[in-house]
Order: C-alpha cells, then sequence, then structure tokens
C-alpha cells in the first residue's frame, strides 16, 4: 500500500498542536468543575472537540488517496496521529527538563518517569480520539468504492 508518510506525519503533527493547543483554550472557557471526578464536563467536551478536529484532518488527509485504500489510510492516519502525539509528548517533556535544569543527569532520570504516563487511561482515550473518527472517516470516504483488481498471474 502507498502512503504518503510524510504528509501523514505533518498532518499529525498539526492535529496535535491544534488540539493541545486550539482545543485546550477553548475547552478552557467552560467553568472547571468543582467535583472530585476525573470525567468532567471540560474533559468530555475536549475528547469530543478532538475527534472532530482529527476526522477534519483524516478528511483533509485521505483527500489524495484512491477511495478503494480509505478505510486502511484512515486507520494509518489514526495511529501515526497517536505515535506522533505521544512521541511529541516525550520529546517536550524531556527537552523541558534539559531546559530548566541544564543538567543531561537530570534530565535521563526523568525518562522512566514517562512509563507511568504511558501505562495511564489518559493514554487509551489519546489513542481512541486518533484512532476511532480516522477510521471512521476513512470507512467513510471508501464506501461505495470497487476493490482493486487483484494481479493476475501472468507469466512470461
Amino acid at each position: 500500500m502507498h502512503m504518503n508518510w510524510e504528509r501523514s506525519i505533518l498532518i499529525s503533527f498539526l492535529g496535535n498542536y491544534l488540539t493541545n493547543n486550539v482545543v485546550a483554550a477553548l475547552v478552557a472557557l467552560i467553568p472547571a468543575s468543582t467535583s472530585g471526578a476525573v470525567v468532567t464536563p471540560q474533559y468530555i467536551t475536549y475528547v469530543v472537540l478532538a475527534a472532530i478536529v482529527v476526522a477534519l484532518l483524516t478528511w483533509w488527509y485521505l483527500m489524495a488517496v484512491p477511495r478503494s485504500r480509505a478505510l486502511m489510510a484512515g486507520l494509518i492516519f489514526g495511529v501515526v496521529g497517536f505515535v506522533v502525539a505521544v512521541l511529541t509528548a516525550f520529546v517536550t517533556g524531556v527537552s523541558g527538563v534539559l531546559t530548566q535544569t541544564g543538567s543531561l543527569s537530570q534530565m535521563v532520570s526523568v525518562i522512566p518517569n514517562f512509563w507511568p504516563f504511558l501505562a495511564s487511561w489518559s493514554t487509551l482515550v489519546l489513542l481512541g480520539y486518533w484512532v476511532i473518527p480516522a477510521t471512521l472517516v476513512g470507512w467513510l470516504m471508501g464506501r461505495g468504492a470497487t476493490a482493486p483488481a487483484p494481479m493476475s498471474d501472468v507469466t512470461c
């Protein structure tokens, strides 16, 4: 399957920026919940708006993909977006420690703290709001498309 990996990574990076900054800024306008619950109106709004942003970016990305390959390309785009988001969080965290302390040993000592971040349920939410909308948009764009013809066994 032919994919434009550079385009996928760049659009995913844009999506990561938009969800972490623009969507988060919009959600900050909602009054904070006073309950001690983890799932608050702000969190739900964030996930819904992030999924909408991912769906729009997936649609933009899939405009250059044949309809017969849209479902798989949407799934791959969602996974690439998730990986880009996780790697961006890692690089941001590590470089932030290095910038604040100026110490490579401090930076290295923080790296093991990243694994509990990955093991949290919020990482599953991140995976969900990247992969589910991207796959859904791929499925919608690929509906009605004919499957590519199989390669025939031609011998010379």
